[in-house]
């Protein structure tokens, strides 16, 4: 996402090179590509002229110190206006309640009982909560079945009345029942149209009249660009809102909703969805964000990402094994699993300053380390353990089991006793691992 908006905005920036000092002249010109950027990024046409307008306010006037040039002066400029035009601060979730209901709305298509899941099991594993999920579709044949395989998937209790056809009925029971069996959290999950109908707004409306949730968070699909906007704004008329959830922030989406959605609706983005995996979830953060857009990288989120896989007390056990230099294969396959657990590698990459710019046209497998894995399974316990013992004969039969080529088995080889060498050198200090930098164990 907002990769092209990243390449206008470098292209935009550039125009300011070279120039002693920011007048209205050149801030104008390179506003007017900013503009022409926003919008090709299906940003609101409004949204975009208030923006370029606020920024040139903001830089038109400005001493630029010895040490700043001009165009590096636009930049934190805008990437000012942009984290304050996606909401500032980050939006936090309304818990309180017993138990704190959060209702969900959105159209049919837009990831509300995916999203449902995914928003129990991150308050279940990084808040300590028993939520609920509530099944409130009763017109999709499959939202309820849906709905209890991804409870089962992440240990949530999911509450259904299948038999029952009135959701205003089942939200309430769902809430009763929570406060019977210890849950803190209800998640209710509505139904959705294909389009705004007058059923759907007044079913929900009666729903939140009932049962007067802590929390409404509207759901849209980021790929429908200026749709989603719209949608939006139709949807917080009726509700009064809290937050937006976008979802579908991985897929080839130009960013727009993103950028308009907040000024437009007057409500925070809170949740952003990544990816179709079930920890594919995240909290928004307007200037990490913003940062990302202007190809600055989110280093914070990387680490923050670390961090959810990688405990202390592994890290010390580690330590110890790489200073006597017991650091083996098991390990090794341990490390190359958490880093998948943290999400899709390119997104991953182009969280590291200058990494994603340069990443712009590599294509990233996430199956990259498929062989990796393969050839460390077709090991036996005792050659994981003790490579050393790996002689032409194994090697040749192990890249038979892993249908791999020997090439590939000793080009792992060889990069594992490098990597495992350079571990060693830097395991006198905390340079390396750092705090918790080793796999958590489930």
């Amino acid at each position: 996402m907002f990769e092209n908006l990243s390449d206008r905005l470098e292209r935009s920036f550039k125009l300011l090179k070279g120039e002693g000092k920011i007048t209205e002249i050149n801030v104008a010109e390179t506003l007017k590509d900013v503009r022409k950027a926003l919008l090709d990024a299906d940003v609101n046409y409004k949204v975009a002229k208030n923006f370029t307008d606020t920024v040139k306010e903001k830089a038109i006037g400005q001493n630029v110190l010895t040490a700043v040039k001009p165009n590096e002066l636009m930049v934190k400029i805008v990437h000012d206006e942009l984290a304050q035009l996606m909401g500032g601060e980050t939006a936090e979730i309304n818990l309180k309640g017993t138990p704190a209901v959060i209702l969900m709305s959105g159209l049919q298509g837009s990831g509300k009982t995916t999203f449902s899941g995914k928003l129990a099991k991150m308050l279940k594993e990084k808040k300590g909560k028993k939520p609920l999920l509530t099944a409130c579709d009763v017109y999709r044949p499959a939202a309820i079945e849906q709905l209890k395989v991804l409870g089962e998937q992440i240990e949530v209790p999911v509450y259904t009345e299948e038999e029952n056809k009135n959701p205003v009925q089942i939200a309430q029971n769902a809430i009763k029942h929570a406060k019977q069996n210890g849950n803190d959290v209800v998640i209710v999950d509505t139904a959705g149209r294909l389009a705004i109908d007058e059923q759907m707004m007044t079913e929900i409306a009666a729903i939140k009249t009932a049962i007067n949730p802590h929390e409404i968070l509207f759901v849209v699909d980021s790929m429908t660009g200026q749709d989603a906007v719209n949608t939006a704004k139709e949807f917080n008329d009726r509700l009064d809102f809290n937050g937006v959830v976008l979802t579908k922030l991985d897929g080839d989406t130009r960013g727009g909703a993103a950028l308009s959605i907040r000024t437009v609706v007057d409500k925070p983005i809170k949740f952003v969805g990544t990816g179709e995996k079930l920890d594919a979830i995240d909290p928004f953060h307007p200037k990490r964000m913003a940062d990302r857009i202007l190809g600055m990288g989110d280093i914070v989120s990387l680490v923050e990402k670390a961090q959810e896989q990688y405990d202390e007390e592994e890290a010390k056990r580690l330590q110890r094994k790489l200073a006597k230099n017991l650091f083996d294969f098991n390990d090794f396959l341990s490390q190359i699993h958490q880093i998948k657990k943290m999400g899709n590698l390119k997104d991953l990459a182009s969280m590291i300053p200058g990494v994603g710019k340069a990443l712009k046209d590599v294509d990233i497998d996430d199956d990259a380390f498929k062989s990796i894995e393969a050839i460390i399974y077709s090991m036996t316990p005792e050659e994981r353990t003790n490579p050393a013992i790996l002689n032409g004969s194994r090697r040749a039969r192990i890249a038979k089991g892993s249908g791999t080529s020997v090439v590939e088995v000793n080009k792992l080889l060889k990069q594992f006793d490098e990597t495992r060498k350079m571990m060693k050198m830097v395991t006198g200090g905390s340079k390396f691992l750092g705090k918790g930098m080793v796999p958590r164990r489930r």
